[in-house]
Parts: C-alpha cells; structure tokens; sequence
C-alpha cells in the first residue's frame, strides 16, 4: 500500500492593516558642537534606561497583569522617591545607580516616563520573543534563544513643551539636552524640508517624536496621526494586475461593466537595472564555484543583493504613487487587487533568470504601500479572489491562448486578439463589481451557485453586462 504524501502547507501571511500614524524624518541642521551635545543627551538617556530595564523584568510577572499606564505608574513608584511614596522598593538600587551617575538626580521626569515606558517595551518584546522559542516556533531549528539586551540603542521620546518646541511653520525646533552638567535649551535648530512633508495637513496630530542621533545624522522621526476623510463613493473602481512583464495595469470599470481608462505601468529601466545585478551575481557564483569548488562564502556579492534589493523598493514606491495618482485622476475611491499573498511561484528553472525574476516580484511591498498611500487620502483598497481572472476573456466566450509569439496577447476562443493583462483587469473590477451588487464575498469565482447540472463559468466583464440588462 503505498502511502500519500502529505502536503507541505505553507505559513498564511497576514493582510497589512491599515494604520492611521505615519512617520516623517526632520533633518536637523547642526553644528559639530551641537552635534556632540546630541550625542552625550542620547548617551545619557541609555546609561539611565539601563537599571530600568533589570528593574521591569525582575517585576514582570506583577507589570504583566496591568494596563499600559497603570505600568509606568507601577514601574515609577518602585523607583522614585516622593511625599506620597517614602519608601519605593527598589529604592536602594537606584540609590547605586545615582551614586555611579550624580548626574540621574538631574534627569527630567517627563524624559524618565518616557525611559520607564522605554524599559517595558524591551521587556515585553523579550518575554514574547523568549515564550516564542521556547515553544519551538523558530525559523531554523539551530537558532539561538533570544537575550535580554539591556544596553539597547533605543533614543528617547520628546514631549511636547517639555523637550521639545515648535516654531511658526515648523521651519525651527527648540531641544532639551544634557551638556555634561545640566539640562538646558538649544533653541533655533533649523529642519530642513520642513515644508516638504505631505503628512502635516489639516486634521492631522503631530505625537511625541523620536531624538535620533548617531554619527551619521541627527533628526526628528516625527509620529503624526492622519484623520482622512473618506472619498465619496462613485460607480467606478480602479482595477489592477500586477505582472511580471508589466508591474502594473489599470483599468477604471464602472458597475455597469463600462472601461472608461486603462494604463499600463512599468518602469522598465529600474527593471533592467535590477536584472542586470541579479544577472551578474549569477555569473559571478558560477565562476566562483568553479574556482573554490565549495559554497559560496557569507556575504558573497552582498553589495549586489542590497542594489538590487533597493531598486526593487524604488519600483514598489514609483509603481505604487502612480496607481494613486491614476485613481484619483479619475475620482475613484477603491482600488482592487488580486490576493497574491499565498502565490508561489511554479515556472522557471533553478537559478535562472525568470526564476530570479519571480523571486524579485515585489507584488505584496506594492499593495503594501498603496494601501498605506490610498488610506492617507482616505480611500479603500480591496481584494479579490485571483483564481481565473488572467485565464478567461473578459467578453464570456472562454478560456483564452497564450500567442506563441508575443506571450502578453492573449487569444480568445472567437478570435478576437487582446491584451491578457488589459483582459485580467477587467475581470477583476467586474469581480469585486459582482461581489457588491449580488452581496456575496469578494472570494467568489463562479457566477452559478450549483455546480450539479450546470456548467458554471468564472465572473468576468461579460457578467457585469448581464446584471446590467436584467
């Protein structure tokens, strides 16, 4: 008796939620000398978060239990001495603490909050990271079990008012920072681009942002919260394929089955430049494995890969804004994809150039970022069930051929010669269409509920038209 084999089943990914905070960078226009204050302010903050951080965990399974601020609050009465609190708990420890650092006494208590809540997301990461491995959930059974990082690169957190100040226009900034003896203002810190944002508008919340200082830069990473108005609804969606070939194609389809524009997006240079490094490392690894006869060493080509690997976040933005700007164009508040997130790729051999080409498809980073994009303006991105749509014509007379020839025509059973991606965006504006106006699930393919006695086709462009006329 011969025994199935039971099928691997791959980890579903999750759909991107939607999130109303966005995140821009102020470059900060410094001297050397402000600079190095920048530096020793983000220094000191890590040496204070430091006993913090021993303190959270030690209490873990008490902090636990609480509310996020119900946590700083617990955290900070354990610490710090006050009228109402005499005898904190851990007092003696931050005792030695301040003895090593004289300095701790003057540290801000708006910045030591923003450190205590700081401290308990590490923990909390740590405890989740460690619970994680211990149930053997890892991504290579050889990993590591994860470490309390007590000496963490984390920056602090800027209260407005009390760290940081904002000018007229946003054009200049004020900071709290340490100068070796105390806390004191550097005023008029000039922002660069400070006008150039496109989250700062009206209705949108400016949060607490992050002081980044390294020996790279200094900036800003500023939080801001976007509260868009929902676009109108209108009869027409925005309907997109993503390709190999052609990253993207867009068709605007009413409910009634009307096209009234199409674009095809695909910048092909950016494409040409990603292939030509992949092609490259290809050649390289052959000519280097028969020199060395072993495996490649780590790090092989590592300036390639992160080239390639970067052009191929350019095509996702690019691609993604001209998606976007495509909608908007024509007044559209949804845009519908295919569900790609669990496709995996069939076609193509081992290392070769397609297989390479499949391997850079950024499909999930685009509706990644143009759901993130179109949210902003207050739009909606849905999905629909990709089965079928690329495999019929749109017009309802079959199951189309591929031309030998040219591999984007597309055949269909009349003889009637079109483009396959045009066909498939049609289909899958008429599928999200069809959901709507019969009330069923966007996963739907068939348009027939019964499969016993009736030959049931997929819900294509020709489907709208029937609706339409019943």
């Amino acid at each position: 008796m011969v025994k199935k084999k039971s099928q691997k089943q791959t980890k579903r990914k999750n759909t991107p939620k939607e999130s109303n905070i966005r995140t821009d960078v102020w470059q900060l226009v410094m001297t050397q000398e402000q600079r190095k204050l920048a530096l020793l302010t983000v220094a000191q903050y890590r040496r204070f978060l430091k006993p913090l951080v021993l303190i959270s965990y030690w209490n873990w399974g008490q902090l636990s239990q609480l509310t996020s601020q119900t946590r700083v609050n617990t955290l900070e009465k354990l610490i710090h001495k006050t009228v109402d609190n005499p005898n904190p708990r851990y007092h003696w420890y931050f005792q030695k603490a301040i003895s090593n650092h004289p300095s701790f006494l003057k540290f801000p208590s708006y910045l030591r909050r923003a450190a205590i809540g700081d401290a308990l997301g590490i923990v909390s990461s740590f405890v989740t990271r460690w619970d994680t491995w211990n149930r053997g959930e890892r991504k290579h059974r050889h990993d590591k079990p994860p470490r309390l990082t007590v000496m963490c690169n984390s920056y602090p957190a800027l209260y407005k008012g009390q760290q940081v100040k904002y000018h007229s226009n946003f054009a200049f900034v004020e900071l709290k920072i340490w100068n070796g003896t105390d806390w004191v203002w550097m005023e008029n810190i000039p922002v660069k681009k400070h006008g150039k944002s496109r989250h700062i508008r009206e209705g949108a919340k400016l949060l607490s942002p992050s002081f980044i200082a390294n020996s790279k830069r200094v900036h800003l990473s500023m939080p801001v919260e976007v509260n868009p108005q929902p676009l109108p609804d209108a009869d027409y969606v925005c309907a997109i394929d993503i390709g190999i070939n052609t990253i993207a194609t867009c068709s605007i389809v009413g409910k009634d089955g009307t096209v009234k524009a199409r674009q095809f997006i695909n910048p092909a240079r950016d494409i040409d430049r990603r292939d030509q490094r992949k092609q490259r490392i290809a050649t390289k690894s052959k000519l280097t494995r028969k020199i060395i006869n072993q495996d490649l060493p780590k790090g092989f080509c590592q300036g390639l890969y992160r080239k390639s690997k970067n052009i191929n976040k350019h095509i996702a933005q690019t691609v993604s804004r001209q998606i976007v700007d495509f909608a908007l164009k024509h007044d559209v508040g949804v845009i519908v994809f295919e569900d790609l997130s669990n496709w995996k790729a069939k076609a193509g051999k081992h290392g070769s150039l397609q297989k390479q080409r499949f391997h850079e498809w950024c499909k999930d980073k685009l509706v990644e970022l143009t759901i993130e994009k179109f949210s902003e303006l207050g739009g909606k991105v849905s999905k629909i069930n990709a089965k079928y749509t690329s495999a019929y014509a749109f017009d309802g007379s079959g199951k189309i051929n591929r031309s030998n020839k040219k591999y984007s025509q597309a055949i269909f059973p009349n003889g009637k010669r079109y483009n396959a991606d045009l066909s498939a965006s049609y289909n899958i504006g008429a599928r999200y269409w069809y959901a709507v106006l019969t009330n069923s699930k966007f996963t739907r393919v068939w348009e027939g509920k019964s499969s016993s006695h009736t030959l049931r086709t997929p819900v294509t462009l020709s489907s709208l038209w029937r609706l339409s006329k019943a």
